[in-house]
C-alpha cells in the first residue's frame, strides 16, 4: 500500500493541491500498479474533500473504487459521514496500540477504548464500507504491554476488520524486532491479515519491511521518495526491488514507471530527493572510477541485476579526475564520435585537468573539450601562470597576474569594465615591452551545453579582426571570463609561433 498521499503528506512543508493529488493518486494505480493507495485523512479540509471527491468518482470508473483508502478516527459517524459523502469504499480507522497512549491521551481504559472503536466499526459496516485498523503506536504498545496489544486484538479479531495494521509509528525497532514481535502476531491470530508500517527513524524502514514479510505480513506501506514524519516511511523504489530480487517476491509493482512518478512527486511536493538516493537517484547508475569503466568495457564487471535498464534509465560514466580511457570511450559511444588513440589521450588529460576545479564533466560537456583539444597547437610561446580577477556590481574590475613569455616571467595588473576587459588591460602591458598588440574583438559568443546547469563548461569562441583576415579562438573553462582569457592566449599563441622565425623583440601586429 502506497501512503504518498496521506503519511506522505505530513512531512514538514508539504501540501499537495487537490488536482496534484488526483495525479499523483492515477500515476500509482494506473501506472505503477500498486495494490492500494491511501488517500488523505478525514475531516481535514474542504480541500481535502475536494481532491478525495475527485479520486474516488475516477476510481469508480477504472474499477479501482475498493483500492481507495481513507484515514478516519474513532469518532462514531463523523469520519465514516465524511468519506462516505467523497464517494469513498475504505476506512483506516486509527485506533490506540500502546495503553500509554490510550491512558494519556484519550484517558480511557482498554475496555472503553475498545468499546469506542467497536462503535465505530459498525456504523462504518452499516454504511457499507470496508474497514481496516490502524493500531497506532503498535511497535511501543507491543514492547511495552503486550497484554494490552493482545487485548485489544481479541476484541476486535471477530469483528468486521479486513485489514490489522501495525505501525512502527516512532521508527524505534530492528529487523529482529519486528520479525519477532510480527511473528507472534501473526503466529497468535494465523486467521487475520497484518499489515506492517514502518517508518525510517532509525534508517531501517526497508531492511524492516524484509523482516515483515519474513514473519508472514499480508502487506507492507510505503511512499515515493521516503516522504512522511520526521524521517518518512519506506521508500516504495527500494521496498518494490528489495522485495522482487532478494526475496522472489511476485509483485504487480511496473518498475518502469518510478523514476517517472518520482520526479512527479519530487516536483509536487518541493522535497528533492539526494542524487544518490537508490534506484531513483539521478547518479544512482553512473560509474565515476576508469576503473568500473574499464571493467564494463571488457566484461560488464561492475553490473548487476540491479541496472537501470529495467527503470527506463541508462548507464553513464562520469567524466572527471577519477576518469581513465574507459570513461571515455563510453562517452563517445554515446555521441557516437571516433577519436584516434592520440586525440583520446589529449582529451582525457583535458578532462583530468578539469576536473580538478569541477567535480563531474558530463556527455553534454564533452563536445566542447573535444573542438577545444582537437584545434589547440603545442605552442607554448606564452603561458599564464596565475590570474586572478576581482569585479563589483558598481566597481570597476581588477585584474592580477602572472605570465612567462618565451621562458621569461612577468607580473601585471589591469583594469576594465569587466573581468576580461581587465585581462586585455593587463596582458597589453606585458605584450607592449615585446611590440606585439591583440587583433581587435570582431564578435565574442559564450555558450554553454544544451540543458547545462549552473556549473556547466563554459565555451567562448572569439572572432579576432587580423586585419586582412577574421580568426576565430576557442577557450572552454568552468568560469566564463577565464573561457575567454584562455581564447585570448590561444591566438597569441597563434600568432607568435607564426612569426617564431622573426626575433620577438621585433614582432609588431597592427
Amino acid at each position: 500500500m502506497d501512503t504518498t498521499l496521506r503519511d506522505g503528506e505530513q512531512t514538514q512543508g508539504v501540501a499537495f493541491t487537490p488536482m496534484e493529488k488526483v495525479s499523483i493518486a492515477k500515476a500509482l494505480l494506473q501506472f505503477l500498479r500498486v495494490d492500494r493507495i491511501e488517500v488523505a485523512s478525514a475531516r481535514v479540509s474542504e480541500g481535502e474533500k475536494e481532491a478525495v471527491t475527485h479520486i474516488n468518482q475516477w476510481a469508480e470508473q477504472e474499477g479501482f473504487a475498493d483500492r481507495v483508502e481513507v484515514l478516519g478516527f474513532v469518532d462514531h459517524t463523523r469520519s465514516v459521514d465524511w468519506i462516505k459523502s467523497t464517494g469513498g469504499k475504505v476506512i483506516n480507522l486509527l485506533a490506540k496500540g500502546s495503553e500509554k497512549h490510550c491512558r494519556e491521551q484519550l484517558g480511557k481504559t482498554l475496555d472503553q477504548h475498545s468499546a469506542d472503536v467497536l462503535q465505530t466499526i459498525a456504523y462504518a459496516h452499516e454504511q457499507g464500507l470496508k474497514i481496516n485498523i490502524y493500531l497506532e503506536d503498535w511497535s511501543n504498545g507491543y514492547k511495552d504491554s503486550p497484554d494490552y496489544v493482545y487485548g485489544m486484538m481479541d476484541r476486535l479479531k471477530s469483528s468486521h476488520v479486513s485489514h490489522f495494521m501495525l505501525p512502527d509509528t516512532l521508527g524505534v525497532m530492528s529487523p529482529d524486532e519486528v520479525l519477532s514481535s510480527l511473528g507472534d502476531m501473526c503466529n497468535r491470530y494465523p486467521e487475520l491479515q497484518f499489515d506492517f508500517h514502518p517508518h525510517n527513524d532509525y534508517g531501517l524502514a526497508t531492511a524492516n519491511v524484509m523482516a515483515a514479510v519474513q514473519a508472514g505480513v499480508s502487506a507492507v506501506h510505503c511512499t515515493i521518495n521516503c516522504l512522511g514524519e520526521r524521517a518518512g516511511n519506506a521508500s516504495l523504489a527500494e521496498v518494490a526491488v528489495v522485495l522482487r530480487d532478494k526475496m522472489n517476491m511476485q509483485l504487480s509493482i511496473d518498475e518502469s514507471h518510478l523514476v517517472r512518478i518520482s520526479n512527479m512527486v519530487e516536483n509536487f511536493s518541493g522535497k528533492r530527493i539526494a542524487a544518490n538516493a537508490p534506484v531513483v537517484g539521478a547518479d544512482v547508475f553512473t560509474q565515476t572510477a576508469g576503473i568500473h569503466a574499464d571493467g564494463d568495457q571488457k566484461g560488464g564487471l561492475y553490473k548487476t541485476r540491479l541496472g537501470p535498464e529495467r527503470f527506463s534509465r541508462t548507464r553513464s560514466y562520469a567524466l572527471g579526475k577519477m576518469s581513465g580511457k574507459a570513461s571515455l570511450k563510453k562517452n563517445l559511444e554515446q555521441l557516437e564520435l571516433d577519436l584516434s588513440e592520440d586525440d583520446q589521450k589529449k582529451v582525457l588529460a583535458r578532462i583530468v585537468s578539469l576536473g580538478d576545479s569541477k567535480q563531474t564533466i558530463t556527455t553534454d560537456d564533452l563536445p566542447f573539450i573535444i573542438a577545444d583539444v582537437l584545434e589547440s597547437k603545442n605552442y607554448q610561446h606564452i603561458k599564464l601562470l596565475d590570474c586572478s580577477i576581482n569585479s563589483g556590481l558598481k566597481l570597476q574590475s581588477t585584474v592580477s597576474m602572472r605570465v612567462d613569455v618565451k621562458g621569461e616571467k612577468h607580473q601585471a595588473t589591469g583594469a576594465g569594465s569587466g573581468g576580461f576587459d581587465a585581462f586585455i588591460d593587463g596582458i597589453s602591458k606585458v605584450l607592449d615591452k615585446y611590440g606585439y598588440k591583440l587583433p581587435v574583438l570582431n564578435d565574442y559568443e559564450i555558450r554553454i551545453p544544451k540543458g547545462g546547469h549552473a556549473d556547466a563548461l563554459t565555451e567562448c569562441v572569439i572572432t579576432w579582426d587580423c586585419g586582412n583576415e577574421l580568426r576565430k579562438t576557442r577557450g572552454v573553462h568552468v568560469n566564463q571570463v577565464y573561457a575567454a582569457i584562455l581564447a585570448a592566449i590561444k591566438l597569441i599563441n597563434i600568432q607568435l609561433h607564426e612569426m617564431s622565425t622573426v626575433p620577438l623583440e621585433r614582432i609588431k601586429v597592427k
